[in-house]
């Protein structure tokens, strides 16, 4: 489970409540359903009007991937597993690695490993696998682009549940009884906006942003590392290769077994 998600909204509730209490507002004066129905239905409304039905059935997945953390080869371990498959090609040939293509789980390292051992031109292997990168990030970006969205759009409606509310206040003029406590509800519209947009939809953005990121720097990695297969790089160039794609500070206890 990505942790820091879960964390980040509960003290992000917990600054807002806690600071209602310390400054003396009434945890109370948020049970109003009009600020909430303005709010959440009202940046739910913005949503389908600003993308497709296609686009929004990805909802789901992209609350599931801002709580869990991805499936992803660690880059520390790929320094040693292309140097290994780098030695088994140069003893027993390029095929041998057929056998190897099977243990590996992840679907983009097998794709480029299996059209490596297929002995297709390597231009096509790049273009391939480089374009399916760029379809991956542009897949990321329109996710990200939805929460950025709704981020955006929220602290307006929370302006706009305001002007509402004191429309309704300006109302009660005559009963001053009344006044304060639709005042106060007028805002409860405008505490929402800000909070989702601004604690919620659009870090969310942001961390989907990070996660893609790390995702395509892994992959082009991986593509590196099967470039550098197909042309018979030596397992100390491919280790050279790929230590560059890994910060400085992480590199200690990475260097490969070499072959005796």
């Amino acid at each position: 489970m990505e942790q820091s998600t879960i964390i980040g909204v509960v003290l992000g509730l917990v600054a807002v409540l806690g600071g209602m209490v310390i400054k003396g507002a009434s945890l109370a004066s948020l049970a109003n359903p009009a600020a909430f129905m303005i709010i959440i239905l009202g940046t739910i409304a913005c949503l389908f009007n600003a993308f497709t039905m296609e686009q929004l059935k990805q909802m789901p997945t992209l609350f599931k991937q801002l709580t869990r953390l991805p499936d992803l080869v660690a880059k520390q371990q790929l320094v040693p597993l292309f140097v290994e498959l780098s030695q088994t090609a140069r003893r027993e040939g390029i095929l041998a690695l057929e056998s190897r293509v099977d243990e590996i789980s992840d679907q983009f390292l097998k794709s480029g490993l299996s059209m490596v051992i297929d002995g297709l031109d390597p231009d096509f292997v790049a273009d391939v696998l480089d374009a399916e990168i760029r379809s991956m990030e542009e897949r990321h970006r329109n996710g990200a682009l939805m929460f950025s969205q709704a981020g955006t759009y929220a602290p307006t409606l929370g302006v706009l549940g305001a002007v509402v509310g004191l429309i309704a206040a300006l109302g009660n003029l005559s009963d001053m009884e009344k006044l304060g406590p639709a005042i106060a509800a007028a805002f409860v519209a405008t505490l929402l906006g800000i909070f989702t947009g601004y604690v919620l939809w659009h870090p969310f953005a942001n961390k989907l942003k990070i996660m893609s990121k790390k995702e395509a720097e892994i992959r082009k990695m991986m593509v590196e590392g099967i470039l550098s297969l197909q042309a018979g790089d030596s397992p100390t160039a491919i280790e050279a290769k790929l230590m560059v794609f890994i910060p400085a500070n992480e590199r200690a206890g990475l260097k490969p077994k070499k072959e005796e």
